[in-house]
């Protein structure tokens, strides 16, 4: 049974949702601010977190920016009453797996669950043939999840190094942004769209220190993981 920390201030509302996790066999643990979550989650382990952006004491994005410092893998959706654009981009910055605006439907909530859940094991799972792997001047341990060369170590998230993984495979070949969104977010939509720009932004910064690796854009059509003998 997964485990869910949920952190919603609407009292029917959340109490609705968590009756209908439980019935999809999810194990549910509700809060009713930031807080109190942000206590729970220092004494507990979870397999996913559900956060209402607008709570008392301690809103849904500075809960994630305090959780993620604890755990950087775990993984997390926001719920907001708010459609705002400037939301949504927080939301990525902070590496959020799904945001849905409500209202929504109690499915649809379960389903994208079920699938971040899906994906999480699966890159779990992904590197436990290769141990290191050779990148122009780094070397990128799959086991340890960090890429290093002679000047330091940069640790990485799972999506990070699925996305880096990935990449090695499909290297100097150009590659659908399609094809990315599918394998590592599990879709194409324009919130996946974006998060993957954030992420690719990182992976660009962690590459940086040898020129002739590089991430090469061509607009609308896909992106090329370059490098260079």
């Amino acid at each position: 049974m997964k485990k869910i920390l949920l952190a919603e201030d609407d009292f029917d509302f959340a109490s609705v949702l968590k009756q209908y996790l439980e019935l999809h066999e999810y194990e549910v643990t509700w809060t009713q601010n930031g807080e109190e979550a942000l206590v729970i989650f220092q004494s507990e382990i979870f397999d996913i977190c559900v956060f209402d952006v607008m709570m008392p004491k301690m809103d849904g994005f500075t809960l994630a920016e305090k959780i993620i410092k604890i755990n950087p893998e775990i993984p997390f959706i926001f719920l907001t009453a708010r459609k705002l654009k400037e939301d949504k981009i927080i939301g990525l910055k902070l590496g959020a797996d799904d945001y849905i605006a409500k209202p929504f439907e109690a499915e649809e909530l379960v389903l994208r669950l079920n699938n971040i859940l899906k994906r999480s094991q699966q890159k779990q799972t992904l590197f436990s043939k290769i141990d290191e792997l050779p990148i122009g001047s780094y070397v990128f341990d799959t086991k340890r999840l960090s890429l290093k060369n002679s000047i330091k170590t940069q640790q990485l998230t799972e999506k990070e190094a699925a996305l880096i993984h990935f990449f090695y495979i499909y290297k100097n070949q150009m590659i659908k942004r399609e094809q990315i969104l599918k394998a590592i977010w599990g879709n194409d939509d324009f919130f996946s769209g974006r998060s993957m720009d954030v992420y690719i932004s990182k992976i660009r910064k962690y590459f940086k220190d040898d020129s002739r690796i590089s991430i090469e854009s061509v607009r609308n059509i896909g992106l090329e993981f370059k490098i260079e003998n």
